[in-house]
């Protein structure tokens, strides 16, 4: 079963290994044993990482001879950014509605009861 790109990188974001490789990517490439170094796990694992990522399009692999370094693909994060920004304006206006009511209960609104 395929899944949509969005569900992809969002599945691919969900682990803290793979986000805290993305972390490190934002430095510039870096091979495996490179990413591994802070890990406790085997460079196999690393490269399982290193696959969901570039699978969800996240990361791209290149080929120098023997070293093949990761990079981030920083548009590739568009997308999620974009699905968060809907939520983003959402949470901004439900904290104004919030900020407003509880100033209408400090100054003691007849609406909304006396202060205490």
């Amino acid at each position: 079963m395929e899944t949509d790109p969005l569900s992809a990188k969002f599945a691919a974001l969900a682990d803290p290994t793979r986000r805290a490789i993305l972390a490190r990517l934002t430095e510039g490439e870096a091979s495996v044993n490179q990413l591994a170094e802070p890990f406790d796990m085997s460079l196999p694992a690393v490269s399982k990482h290193l696959k969901v990522l570039e699978k969800a399009g996240l990361i791209s692999r290149g080929k120098e001879a023997q070293w093949r370094p990761a990079r981030l693909e920083p548009m590739a994060l568009k997308s999620v950014a974009d699905w968060l920004e809907h939520y983003r304006r959402y949470w901004d206006a439900s904290f104004n509605r919030l900020d407003a009511y509880l100033k209408k209960i400090q100054k003691g609104d007849p609406e909304n009861g006396p202060r205490n």
